[in-house]
């Protein structure tokens, strides 16, 4: 009786032993599969707010952590600056205007009179040379008493004329051609004017900053009478909403079971409850070794001890697929991340 008891004792113990064994290649054989990690966080895209023109905010109309839609108003810097400005741009634009209208009128008038001054600077050019060869023929017949005195007389006088007429002339055509090269010239400025009259518009757009995604307002510290400028120091900042990610931290010896689009099962640890699907966007290409920096630009991340061999991890990106409900998502928050392998249907949110 006693041998058969032990004898059973034994089966029990040994299916005993046995369960364990086979729940731990199990256990072992999924982790390896499926590489977990508590070393996330949870994080997304965030832009500082800082304006494109210099002045005192008139309007604040956010508060911190408030939830904002795209297109909606933030803050307005004075714009009473830029709406003058904007109206000198425009003035001077009318004003260029005008002058360009009674310019181009003046120049529809005188081009006929461009064509007649063109006319009559080649006439009185023919006629100066005609006057010249005579004086030349008539001034050797001088000497003999071919011609009297009052015959190269008459011939100077006539070359003469003939010269101030071509002077004249001349002047009529480089002022009709000289009004020519004032429209070119007024046309260029309005060109430059239009453009001063575009920078205006825009400086004045620019004092309504609004949010251009739906948005989160973080690290607001400012009041209505503030001074802001454009600068590397933004009034506050924004979490774009649109797209929340996990940046998880796995051990280089878990590649073989990560790529990117395999999908990804997520956890956050502000409501441990849902459960998340996501999918793998990219592993990290480079890190800083905490123990060994190599180059600046590049994150840091620890080493972890792997049984004999310290090894490295590297970020892995993971989109969160439908982030829902919102108010689990905070920029910083932990998270546990799996790698579930190649995509697969999975339900998305769903409260355990």
């Amino acid at each position: 009786m006693a041998g058969r008891r032990r004898a059973v004792g034994r089966l029990i113990a040994f299916g005993i032993v046995t369960g364990f064994v086979i729940l731990a290649i199990v256990v072992v054989e999924r982790v390896v599969r499926h590489p977990q990690t508590d070393d996330a966080v949870v994080t997304a895209d965030i832009i500082g707010v800082v304006p494109q023109v210099s002045g005192t905010i008139t309007e604040l109309h956010v508060k911190d952590n408030q939830r904002v839609k795209q297109g909606d108003l933030l803050l307005v810097v004075d714009p009473r600056p830029y709406e003058f400005a904007l109206q000198r741009a425009r003035a001077e634009v009318a004003a260029l205007d005008g002058e360009i209208e009674v310019t181009e009128r003046r120049i529809e008038g005188q081009r006929f009179a461009v064509a007649a001054a063109r006319a009559s600077v080649q006439r009185m050019e023919a006629q100066l040379r005609n006057a010249t060869d005579s004086l030349h023929r008539l001034e050797p017949l001088l000497s003999r008493e071919f011609v009297t005195p009052d015959k190269i007389d008459q011939a100077r006088t006539a070359r003469l004329s003939a010269a101030a007429g071509l002077d004249e002339a001349r002047g009529k055509m480089d002022q009709a051609e000289k009004d020519v090269g004032d429209l070119e010239a007024l046309r260029a400025k309005r060109d430059a004017a239009l453009a001063a009259r575009g920078k205006a518009e825009l400086d004045l757009d620019f004092c309504y900053v609004r949010a251009q995604f739906d948005a989160l307002v973080v690290n607001l510290h400012t009041a209505i009478g503030a001074f802001v400028a454009p600068g590397p120091v933004p009034v506050f900042s924004l979490v774009d909403t649109r797209a929340w990610y996990v940046m998880a931290d796995y051990r280089e010896t878990e590649f073989t079971h990560i790529a990117p689009g395999m999908e990804a099962e997520v956890y956050v640890l502000t409501n441990p409850h849902y459960r998340f699907r996501g999918s793998v966007q990219g592993i990290g290409w480079a890190v800083n070794p905490e123990d060994q920096p190599i180059t600046p630009g590049v994150p840091q991340i620890k080493r972890e001890l792997n049984w004999v061999h310290i090894a490295q991890r590297f970020p892995v990106r993971i989109r969160v697929e439908n982030p829902e409900p919102p108010d689990v998502f905070r920029v910083g928050a932990s998270a546990v991340a799996i790698i579930r392998g190649w995509p697969a249907d999975r339900p998305v949110a769903t409260p355990e």
